[in-house]
């Protein structure tokens, strides 16, 4: 493929233990990836919802590993992103949550457990808000309570320092579609090296995942519909919509949230995972040793384990404790 030409978006199918759908729902087709495996028509469904200028293969540890454990495993790629429609607005938190509802249902589900990395995780906040019969628990990478990143982004000087200056130069028109797919996508490959620990920002697997994010940013239309997921939620804090919105999200949740970050996580701080307890009584926080913003892919094994203790601890089977689990 030359450096001037465009993926197509069926390129990112990778092959691998798992399956290739596409899902009509709420008004779009979705492209999801579900792990192989005997009929799990009767298994809990678990969905994996990647982040900013990601796709599903985000999620390739946790695909086979949480199927291993009993669980229907699908990852999606989101609304605009990867294989999915790309339509040109519904990039809203009301529209995505719709989104995710729609799919539970599509699969024949009546509820799900949702797991969500970084912008993915505030889609799992939406959802578990504006649809709660259809959200069990939710997991999330790398990804505070909504309200509490506002607040920590207003008022934590360390946490704008590091968030604020990419927000607000991809509010920009144009130029930011043309940052993220110039050079061949080199400024995802930047996002990710500058936000993983080190150990791993030099490992085989960073050179593959930055390669293929790389690859999938440059899909027609990803760069555009990726921004535009910020573009709402900047924008929207002025408009009606907006304000109605955050204020839905400072409803509590009353279901088990497990929150996970990276212990070298720099882009978004621990104190800002401190805030917002209120909003999800409860909720237990995890480090994930040897992981900056990526753990799912930095550690998967220590998320793996996590997870399914987690969800053990759940349904009251017993499991081994973690030392790390951080009280609520």
């Amino acid at each position: 493929m030359s450096s001037n030409s465009f993926p197509d978006p069926s390129s990112v199918r990778f092959d691998g233990p798992w399956t290739h759908r596409d899902v009509h729902a709420n008004g779009i087709r979705f492209h999801i990836v579900e792990a192989d495996g005997p009929d799990r028509s009767e298994a809990p469904l678990v969905l994996l919802l990647h982040g900013f200028a990601d796709f599903w293969w985000s999620w390739r540890h946790q695909l086979t590993a949480l199927a291993g454990h009993g669980y229907r495993t699908v990852a999606v790629d989101l609304r605009g992103y990867g294989d999915t429609d790309k339509p040109p607005r519904g990039y809203d938190g009301w529209t995505l949550a719709g989104d995710i509802a729609g799919l539970i249902r599509a699969l024949g589900h009546t509820e799900a457990t949702l797991v969500g990395h970084a912008e993915g995780g505030l889609v799992c906040w939406a959802t578990a808000v504006l649809h709660p019969r259809l959200v069990r628990s939710i997991a999330l990478v790398s990804s505070p309570h909504p309200a509490a990143l506002k607040s920590a982004v207003l008022r934590d000087p360390a946490q704008r320092a590091t968030w604020l200056p990419d927000f607000l130069r991809y509010q920009l028109p144009r130029y930011p579609e043309n940052l993220l797919t110039r050079r061949g996508g080199a400024e995802v490959e930047r996002l990710l090296h500058d936000r993983v620990g080190e150990s791993w920002s030099r490992s085989a697997e960073f050179v593959e995942t930055a390669a293929r994010l790389r690859h999938a940013i440059r899909i027609p239309g990803a760069a555009h519909s990726a921004l535009e997921y910020q573009r709402w939620a900047f924008r929207s804090q002025w408009r009606p919509d907006g304000k109605r919105f955050m204020a839905t999200m400072r409803t509590p949740i009353d279901i088990p949230v497990l929150m996970l970050r990276g212990e070298h996580d720099a882009y978004l701080l621990d104190a800002t995972f401190q805030r917002g307890r209120s909003l999800s009584p409860q909720r237990t926080l995890v480090s994930i040793p040897r992981a900056g913003h990526y753990a799912h892919q930095e550690n998967p094994s220590k998320v793996n384990e996590v997870l399914t203790a987690h969800w053990r601890e759940q349904n009251g089977v017993n499991g081994s404790p973690h030392d790390d689990l951080v009280s609520p």
